[in-house]
């Protein structure tokens, strides 16, 4: 079991592991530079409105996208034992689920705050599809997987399904967050200039992060 779980599915850091951690600061740069910037900044018990919901699309991503991804790829690359290598996995993600919680309560409260209904868009939706079944996964994992940990025959007929949860919830997510940008860039009427255009860069380094990740646990490539 230890090869199923631990060196068989290793992959030593790569070119793609690379690119994966700048797009991923990438898109936390420039999404912070934008609502920063543009949007007045970031404070959960602000009078402001906008700051409160700007402390939502900052965690989501924080949370499920990049440290998501980044557990993905600890346990995939780092040096370091399987036990550790699993525990940072575990680890990230429950911080992920921690920032998720705070995150979609300031999109709550901003919507209650201004008057709009909760849960009426696709984007909320999916948000909210993923954060339940990323709740789940992370639940079933840490019981079959850490602790107490479930039979080797049990934990090797569930690895491969875990491997596809993780990956189909990191596709959920970063389709979600597109979807968020897409919406609050309707809402705003922005059609061009500076400020779309920064949305629309944050959005494609968010996609390529996704894509990175996906690549650096699918495909075995050169090493550096």
């Amino acid at each position: 079991m230890d090869n199923i779980e631990g060196s068989s599915l290793r992959r030593r850091p790569s070119r793609a592991t690379a690119v994966g951690h700048f797009f991923g600061v990438l898109a936390a740069i420039l999404l912070l530079t934008w609502l920063l910037h543009f949007r007045g900044g970031l404070d959960l018990d602000s009078d402001n409105k906008d700051k409160v919901f700007n402390v939502h699309p900052f965690l989501m991503y924080a949370g499920f996208v990049f440290l998501a991804g980044e557990a993905i790829m600890a346990y995939k690359t780092f040096p370091m034992e399987k036990k550790v290598r699993k525990f940072i996995h575990m680890l990230l993600h429950l911080v992920a689920i921690v920032l998720g919680i705070v995150g979609i309560n300031a999109a709550f409260k901003f919507h209650n705050e201004v008057g709009i209904p909760n849960m009426f868009s696709l984007h909320s939706w999916l948000g909210m599809g993923t954060f339940c079944l990323f709740c789940l996964q992370w639940l079933y994992s840490f019981v079959t997987f850490f602790f107490p940990g479930a039979e080797v025959s049990t934990r090797g007929r569930m690895l491969p399904w875990h491997k596809v949860g993780g990956r189909t919830l990191l596709y959920m997510a970063v389709c979600t967050a597109e979807s968020g940008l897409m919406e609050k860039a309707t809402v705003m009427n922005l059609r061009h200039g500076t400020e779309s255009r920064l949305m629309n860069f944050t959005g494609l380094a968010i996609l390529f992060f996704g894509i990175a990740v996906d690549f650096t646990i699918s495909v075995r490539v050169s090493t550096i």
